[in-house]
């Protein structure tokens, strides 16, 4: 199984993690922005999930997210899902409805 490694970028107001897998030149992304704040919380609106064709199909998007919720929870922030991907996701994840904006 290859490794994955996430890590987190500011990118101006917003951010970016991307997801590195062990012999690959390809990364994935996941990138967001900020929001207004919600009951006295830090927003991330999510705009995009991107995993080139290369490295698709192994689970990186997922991984992506599954760290955004991760540190929702550790940072105490809210998620805004405007990605298509990351909706789905929140759709299946009913654990995570606190986390949402």
């Amino acid at each position: 199984m290859t490794s994955t490694t996430i890590t987190h970028h500011v990118v101006g107001q917003g951010g970016k993690y991307v997801a590195n897998l062990e012999g690959e030149t390809a990364h994935g992304t996941l990138e967001w922005e900020p929001g207004e704040e919600r009951d006295g919380k830090e927003v991330r609106v999510v705009t995009h999930t991107t995993v080139p064709e290369e490295i698709g199909g192994r689970g990186v998007a997922a991984e992506l997210v599954d760290q955004l919720v991760a540190d929702a929870r550790a940072k105490d922030f809210l998620i805004e899902p405007r990605c298509s991907y990351v909706e789905a996701k929140f759709k299946r994840n009913a654990e995570w409805s606190d986390l949402r904006a």
